[in-house]
């Protein structure tokens, strides 16, 4: 099991450490842990988890017991449990009532990731971490690719792609680009980041963080907590323009980077914003480049030119030529489930944003396109889709499935629908009612787990439908 941990948990040499959930990151930070020297003891409340983790050879500790916590140095805990809202996971109670650390994988990642071995590099490694309610995953995918093209080694983890501590020790003059979201964040008692990201802020996981303040909070102590050299700060929301003023000692420090879409920031030290689809980079009152988004096809939509300025922002602050990252737009595939196109046939268009799982980001979704056949439904979230009201004017007509159909067709107002229940039937019924120009989008804004077990799945099955019918 040692043989396969990339980044070995410093700090522990010889100690028990516990470790709460067994998923992806749980079973990554238990082979860490063992590859530093530590002795993991391992628990989830499924036991089909449990079972993976003995496949694995590990030996499990049920952590529900009395004495479980005796001689333990921390608890390392999976994103996914609740640690303080609604309420804290028993074993979670536990561990903080006996005043035991509670820690997660990406707390141990920064306290592990730099070496002595650092000390002979020519370029020191960095770490990006980007951080936001959308566009994370975009915005994270697109600074590893205008790094990859930059020739900079670059790896790309946390909540895409690899666990934090799954990725290879740093080489000279690499570049880490870390997708967190405000479970990582909100717990990691580390958190010292060389650039930071805010992309925006918009309701979501409000149960677990206790309303927009709490959820804000988790967000910012990547800034406050890590102090890193460059803070990127989107500042179309309140919130954004606040953690901006926190950061900032005045409108001409240049350690804030604000980037907005929409806003002219000709004010600052230094500002990256998008309008009229042109991305222009700002400093100390002069225009120094200049990009046309609107024929990079990866980038779609208003949404996507803010994710342009926040990476455009960060490799600029890792030192990348504006040319460079103009190169690497275009060349930039996008991702699946966001935004992606699927294919064309008689001048449709078929996009799949899968990921639009709230209504913020079906809003965006819906602004990118003239004209849409609009898939939506799944599990709705609290309210549905009455925020999507002012929204709907591009919408030709919405075909709706899944457990919220009907509810969502009782918020349309006066946007025709109709009730397909299934995938197959709505891209089915919207490719044989669409005409050249119109785009058949899947933004749900919903859940997916009445139907599918995650989003990427309902994508997939979007995706599939599609291309059976386009040959």
């Amino acid at each position: 099991m040692a043989g396969e941990c990339m980044i070995p948990v410093v700090g522990y040499d010889g100690a028990k450490v516990a470790v709460l959930g067994l998923g992806r990151s749980g079973l990554a930070t238990a082979r860490a842990l063992v590859a530093g020297g530590a002795t993991p003891l391992l628990w989830d409340d499924s036991a089909e988890a449990r079972a993976k983790a003995e496949d694995e050879g590990f030996t499990l500790t049920d952590l529900t017991r009395q004495t479980a916590f005796d001689g333990v140095a921390a608890l390392i805990v999976s994103p996914g449990i609740p640690h303080l809202y609604p309420a804290p996971h028993k074993v979670i109670a536990r561990a903080i009532e006996e005043g035991i650390p509670v820690d997660n994988d990406i707390g141990l990642f920064f306290r592990s990731y730099a070496t002595p071995e650092w000390d002979e590099m020519e370029l020191t490694p960095r770490v990006v971490c980007i951080t936001g309610s959308n566009g994370k995953s975009t915005t994270t995918a697109l600074i590893h690719h205008i790094l990859q093209v930059a020739g900079r080694p670059t790896q790309m983890a946390g909540n895409i792609g690899k666990g934090v501590l799954s990725i290879d020790p740093a080489q000279d003059g690499e570049v880490v680009v870390l997708e967190l979201s405000s479970y990582q964040t909100d717990l990691a008692r580390a958190l010292t980041p060389d650039v930071a990201v805010f992309t925006n802020l918009s309701p979501d996981h409000l149960d677990r963080h206790h309303g927009m303040g709490g959820y804000f909070a988790a967000k910012r102590r990547l800034f406050a907590e890590g102090g890193p050299d460059r803070a990127i700060i989107g500042v179309d929301e309140v919130e954004g323009r606040f953690l901006a003023n926190q950061l900032a000692m005045g409108p001409q420090d240049d350690r804030v980077i604000r980037i907005s879409s929409g806003q002219k920031l000709d004010q600052f030290g230094w500002a990256v914003f998008a309008r009229k689809g042109f991305l222009s980079e700002w400093r100390k009152g002069k225009q120094v480049a200049s990009i046309d988004l609107r024929a990079v096809s990866g980038l779609p939509g208003a949404h996507n030119r803010q994710n342009a300025c926040a990476a455009y922002a960060a490799t600029r602050a890792l030192g990348i030529a504006p040319k460079l990252i103009e190169g690497a737009f275009d060349s930039f595939a996008g991702l699946p489930h966001r935004s992606q196109l699927v294919g064309e046939r008689a001048g449709v268009r078929f996009i799949n944003d899968s990921k639009a799982t709230n209504v913020d980001s079906a809003a965006k979704a819906l602004q990118a396109f003239p004209r849409i056949r609009w898939i939506a439904g799944g599990m709705g979230k609290d309210g549905g889709i009455a925020a999507l009201q002012p929204f709907l004017g591009a919408v030709a007509k919405a075909y709706l499935i899944g457990h919220s159909a009907r509810d969502f067709a009782l918020q349309l107002g006066d946007t025709p629908y109709e009730i397909c229940e299934t995938m197959q039937r709505a891209v089915t019924r919207a490719a044989e009612e669409a005409e050249a120009g119109d785009v058949v989008l899947l933004a749900p804004a919903a859940a997916s787990f009445d139907q599918y077990p995650n989003f990427e799945k309902r994508g997939d099955d979007f995706t599939a439908r599609v291309k059976a019918l386009i040959g």
